[in-house]
């Protein structure tokens, strides 16, 4: 099992910036994502990064503004939010899974953080 403790959350106005940060401990990761659920949405797969590679995946909708990254030394995983939009609020969850293979839904990741709110007013 891996314990994921996520914090940076807040409340920004549109425009704005937030860093979200996830530490891991516990056993070594495969794969690291940051997934979000607004109330009344489905969850979102927002970013994703390979703990060896570090290949990283975006979404459409956050592409060219999110950056995921990783400090393997301090076992941490970053989410650095810019140009924040009304439409990003919403809890984000650090996921990571321990198995390799599929690193693309929620069912493939096997770890998850309690969330960390994030709020964008207009």
């Amino acid at each position: 099992q891996v314990q994921l403790v996520e914090s940076g959350g807040g409340s920004v106005q549109a425009g704005g910036s937030l860093r979200l940060s996830c530490a891991a401990s516990g056993y070594s990761t495969y794969c690291m994502a940051w997934f979000r659920q607004a109330p009344g949405k489905e969850r979102e797969r927002v970013a994703r990064i390979y703990t060896g590679s570090g290949n990283t995946y975006y979404a459409d909708s956050v592409k060219g503004r999110f950056t995921i990254s990783r400090d393997n030394a301090k076992n941490t995983m970053h989410l650095q939010m810019n140009s924040l939009k009304p439409e990003d609020t919403a809890m984000y969850y650090c996921a990571a899974s321990t198995r390799s293979g599929r690193c693309y839904t929620g069912a493939d990741f096997n770890n998850w953080g309690q969330g960390t709110q994030v709020t964008v007013s207009s």
